[in-house]
Parts: C-alpha cells; sequence; structure tokens
C-alpha cells in the first residue's frame, strides 16, 4: 500500500506536536491505516483522523481543463516520546 507524507508548513507544525500527516489509499480503514503506518516505522499509534479529499476540475494558464483525483488523508497520533524521523526539520 503506498503511504505518503504531506511535508508542508502546517504538517511540520503538528508534527512537533505529535501528529502526522500522510496520504493514504482511499480504500483503506483507520485500522489498515494503523497497522501500515506501525509496520513501516516500528511505532506505536495512539489514534487516526481520517478525511476524505473530493477531486476536481481545475484550469490551467492556457484554459485546458484538468482533473484532480479524489484522494484520503489521515492524521495520525504517537505516544509522548516517538517520532518520525522524516518530519523533522533540519537546522542550518
Amino acid at each position: 500500500m503506498k503511504l505518503t507524507p504531506v511535508l508542508t508548513e502546517k504538517s511540520l507544525a503538528d508534527a512537533k506536536i505529535g501528529r502526522y500527516t500522510f496520504l493514504v489509499n482511499r480504500t483503506l480503514d483507520k485500522d489498515e491505516i494503523r497497522k501500515l503506518i506501525e509496520k513501516a516505522f516500528t511505532i506505536h499509534v495512539t489514534g487516526i483522523t481520517t478525511a476524505n479529499m473530493k477531486g476536481g476540475t481545475k484550469k490551467n494558464s492556457r484554459g485546458k481543463v484538468q482533473t484532480k483525483k479524489a484522494y484520503k488523508k489521515a492524521w495520525v497520533s504517537l505516544s509522548e516520546k516517538e517520532k518520525i524521523d522524516i518530519f523533522e526539520e533540519k537546522t542550518k
């Protein structure tokens, strides 16, 4: 199954308080997402919130209509002492 981390300013701010954001397959339920993340990162998930984001159409700069696919977002909470290294900001 595909598990894509979302690395935006908002998701990195959430990661500091222990909430991590992922894009997941739309057919997965919360239990399957929990097992997938625990297996991929060897951590313990304490909570999951999901949202189905709808697709749509958008016009590009040339006026051509493009379609955007629907996707599912999952926000994962971990126990207090655990972290996922992908979401850690590197200091300069």
